[in-house]
Parts: structure tokens; sequence; C-alpha cells
């Protein structure tokens, strides 16, 4: 049998497909992030599963060594994560890719996305868009990043702890305050939010934590007028002759001009 990779709601517990409710009956191990939160969406729909045990980040790398040789014999093993497709910024990966490494097959039955939901919510979707999983914790890595979304011609969808939503949005509004915002929290769940905007007009609606969990999706980035970049990195290299830092110059110089700091900072050498 294939090992069978389930998408779970991320919210709304009837969300769960028919296909999934009937691995999970028909399964004899479902492999669960949390076992308690699999209890609950079992008994839900009434599902009486065989055996859960757990398959978290502290025990993936014994329990894949574990569950392949059952796997190799037949077995039937359903993969599930707390909410969404197992391996997306959830334990999976590791078990996918062994499983298809000795010649285990593996089916994927799709459900919930938060990434999708929340990205088709938040009015900003294109034609291509761009999933960068958990944003980093640290002042620095953040304004990286945002540095790095400064030039990119489509949106992004990101996760955030509700923790650091309000410190992230301050962020991102002293970098880009002007971009186009949507936080989606609680997804499909009763008192579900989108709040939409800028990210100044955003960052304001969290001065405190919010809570449930959080989808934060940006807006494409501005596209700079066509031949902007020679004269901006012109601007630069002025301003550095004048005794600016080029830090700082180039910094000045994308805050007026929307192109990339490490890029006007680059082409200026």
């Amino acid at each position: 049998m294939p090992l069978a990779v389930c998408a779970t709601p991320i919210g709304n517990l009837d969300d769960v497909t028919l296909r999934v409710v009937h691995e999970l009956g028909e399964a004899d191990i479902v492999l669960c992030e949390d076992t308690r939160r699999t209890q609950t969406l079992l008994r839900r729909h009434g599902i009486r599963a065989r055996l859960l045990l757990s398959y978290h980040e502290h025990n993936e790398a014994a329990r894949t060594a574990e569950i392949l040789p059952r796997l190799r014999a037949g077995g039937r093993v359903a993969l599930v994560s707390d909410a969404g497709l197992p391996g997306i910024s959830d334990p999976g990966a590791r078990l996918v890719r062994a499983a298809l490494d000795e010649g285990v097959a593996v089916t994927v039955l799709p459900g919930p996305s938060a990434v999708e939901t929340a990205l088709v919510a938040s009015g900003l979707v294109g034609e291509r868009y761009q999933f960068v999983g958990y944003l980093p914790r640290g002042g620095r890595a953040l304004e990286a990043l945002w540095e790095e979304f400064a030039g990119w011609p489509h949106p992004v969808v990101a996760f955030e702890s509700p923790r650091r939503l309000s410190a992230t949005l301050r962020s991102l509004a002293a970098a880009q305050p002007d971009r186009p915002v949507a936080v989606c929290r609680a997804l499909t769940k009763r008192f579900e939010e989108g709040a939409r905007g800028t990210a100044s007009e955003v960052a304001a609606r969290f001065p405190e934590p919010p809570k449930g969990e959080i989808t934060l999706v940006l807006g494409a980035a501005a596209a700079p007028a066509a031949g902007d970049e020679p004269q901006a990195v012109a601007a630069v290299r002025e301003l550095v002759e004048a005794g600016v830092s080029r830090r700082q110059a180039s910094e000045v110089v994308a805050g007026l001009t929307g192109l990339p700091r490490r890029r006007l900072y680059d082409s200026s050498l």
C-alpha cells in the first residue's frame, strides 16, 4: 500500500474531504503531529482509527526508521499534521522522501490550505505567488527579507506567530509603508478575520499580539519606472562622494525609488 499523505482542516473540522475520512478509518497506522488534535477530528466524524502514533519534529528520524519496514511490508499508513498538508511547514517531508527512496509509493490526498485560502481572501492574488514559510524571528533577518521582497513583482505568502505579528508588521511598515498587506487570522474558524490595507495601516490595527494562527499576504511590489535604476545608482554614488556612507546612501535612494537596497549598494561599488 502507498503512504497516504492526508490534508486536514485548517480550522473548520467540516472541511475534511471524503477521501481523507475513508483513509483515516482504513489505515493500520495514523501518524499524527499531535495525537490529541487528530483525535478531535476523528471524533467529529465518527472515525475509529486502528492505531495513532505521534510524528513530529522531535521524533521524525526515529519514527521514520520505525515506519519504513511496515510500509515495505505492505502496511497501510496515513500521515496527517495538525492542520493542512504534511510536509508544508509541518513534519512529513522526511518520511515522504524516505518512502520514495525505498521504492514505496506515495499518494497525496489534497484538501484545505492556509496558503491558497489566505491568498484568495486577501484580494492580492496574481498570476503567480511566492510562499516563504515561517518568517524569521530576528529584526535584522526581517529587514533583509523586506529588502529582498522589495523587488518581487508578485504576491508573497508567509506564516507568522501571533506573538510576533505586531513587531513584524511594525518592521514591515518601517521598510515599506505603502506595501499592500493582508493579515488573515483564524482562517475558516468562527472568528475568522481579514485585515487589509497598507503596511502602515495594518500595523496600526495590531498594536498588540492577536489570538489565532496567522497567514500574512504581501501584495506585489510596485515596479520601478523603466530607466530608474541607472539614475538611482548614480544618486548613490553622488551621495557617497558627498560623504554619506554607502549603506545609508543606498537606504535613502531605495526608499525613494522602491529599488532593492542591496542591489543599489552592489551596483554602486
